[in-house]
C-alpha cells in the first residue's frame, strides 16, 4: 500500500534539503523511544527534525497499518459514512489522509496533537490538497478532551503505547463517549500493544460496544500467550527511507493490531485468518478467529470446492466465508 500521490509529494517536498546525517541521527533517536514506549514527559516529536525522520521511516507503515483497520471497518459495516472524524493523537495527520481516502466525502475533521512541530508540519501538508474542514487542536490525549464535540469516527492510532497504563481505561471511556458511531484504535503489532488492545476491547464491550473487526465475535480472545493477534503489512521503502535506515531491503513488514468498536452490529461476521496462509500441493492451512470465539488452524483442500477457491485467495488479516 502507497501514500496518496499528493502526501507523498508533499513529504518528499518537505526532505528534499534535509542534510542526511541529521535525519539519520533523528531516526535513531526516534525508533529508541518508540521501541522503549518512554514514557518520560517528553514528545517522541517534539521538533522539526524528530518530525522529519518519522515522515521518511515511520509515515508509510503507520499510514499502511491505519488503511488496512480501516479496510476491514468498511467491509464490516459497509453502510458506515462518516461526515466527521476526531482522531486523538493525530500526528502529522496520518488518520485524516487514510479517512479522506477511504471516505472523500468526509466533511469535518478535528485532530488534537501535543507537539506543535507536527502541528504545523501536518497542517503544512494537508493544505489545499484534503478537502475536509480540518481543525488542528492543541492538546494531550489525557487531559485535553474537554469541550469537544462528538464525531461519527472517533480514532487513536499509535497513542496508547505512548500513554501510563493507569491513565488508559479514562482515556477509553473518554474516547467511547465523544464516539457517535465507531471508534478506532490502533497499535503496535507485539504482545503489549496486543494486551492494550484486549483491555480496551473488554471495556468497550462492557460499555455496550459491539466489535467490528478484526474480531468475528464478543467472546474472550481464544489465543493465550505466548500468542498473540496482530497483522502486517507489506510497505516499498523510498530511496530516502533505505538511506536514512542503512537498510538494503526495499520493503518492510508493519505488524500492528488494531480494534474497531461500534455502537451499531455489524450486519454479520466471518472467521478472520489471524497468522501467514501455509500453502501446498492442492491444499492450505489458514489459522482461523472464528464467529463461535474459537480460533485454530483449518485444512482446506481442492475437496472443499470453492472455499478452497476463497481459502488459497485469503492473506493474512483477510475474511473469509
Amino acid at each position: 500500500m502507497e501514500l496518496p500521490a499528493p502526501l507523498r509529494q508533499g513529504v518528499d517536498s518537505l526532505l528534499e534539503n534535509v542534510p542526511l546525517p541529521a535525519l539519520k541521527q533523528a531516526a535513531r533517536t526516534l525508533s529508541e523511544r518508540y521501541r522503549a514506549e518512554l514514557r518520560d514527559g517528553r514528545l517522541h516529536m517534539g521538533e522539526d527534525m524528530a518530525v522529519k525522520a518519522y515522515l521518511a521511516t515511520r509515515l508509510p507503515a503507520t499510514y499502511a497499518a491505519v488503511r488496512a483497520g480501516l479496510d476491514a471497518l468498511i467491509e464490516a459495516r459497509p453502510d458506515f459514512r462518516p461526515a466527521s472524524l476526531l482522531d486523538v493523537g493525530a500526528g502529522p495527520g496520518t488518520m485524516l489522509w487514510a479517512t479522506t481516502d477511504a471516505w472523500p466525502e468526509l466533511e469535518r475533521a478535528v485532530l488534537v496533537e501535543a507537539s506543535a512541530a507536527v502541528r504545523r508540519i501536518g497542517q503544512a501538508l494537508a493544505e489545499g490538497a484534503i478537502t475536509a474542514r480540518a481543525d488542528w487542536i492543541a492538546g494531550d490525549a489525557t487531559i485535553d478532551l474537554d469541550g469537544i464535540m462528538p464525531a461519527d469516527l472517533v480514532s487513536a492510532a499509535y497513542v496508547l503505547d505512548e500513554i501510563v497504563p493507569l491513565s488508559l481505561p479514562s482515556l477509553i471511556d473518554r474516547l467511547w463517549r465523544l464516539t457517535v458511531d465507531t471508534l478506532l484504535i490502533v497499535e503496535p503489532g507485539t504482545p503489549a500493544g496486543w494486551q492494550r488492545i484486549l483491555a480496551a476491547r473488554r471495556q468497550l464491550i462492557a460499555a455496550g460496544a459491539h466489535v467490528s473487526a478484526p474480531c468475528p465475535h464478543a467472546a474472550p480472545c481464544p489465543l493465550a500467550p505466548p500468542d498473540w493477534c496482530h497483522f502486517a503489512r507489506r510497505v516499498a521503502r523510498s530511496r530516502l527511507h533505505r538511506l536514512v535506515k542503512e537498510a538494503e531491503v526495499p520493503w518492510e513488514d508493519e505488524k500492528f493490531i488494531y480494534l474497531a468498536a461500534s455502537r451499531q452490529p455489524a450486519p454479520a461476521h466471518s472467521a478472520r485468518v489471524i497468522a501467514p496462509p501455509k500453502g501446498g500441493s492442492g491444499k492450505v492451512v489458514l489459522k482461523l478467529c472464528q464467529p463461535d470465539g474459537s480460533a485454530g488452524e483449518r485444512l482446506f483442500s481442492k475437496r472443499d470446492g470453492e472455499l478452497f477457491k476463497a481459502a488459497r485467495r485469503a492473506d493474512w488479516g483477510d475474511t473469509l466465508g
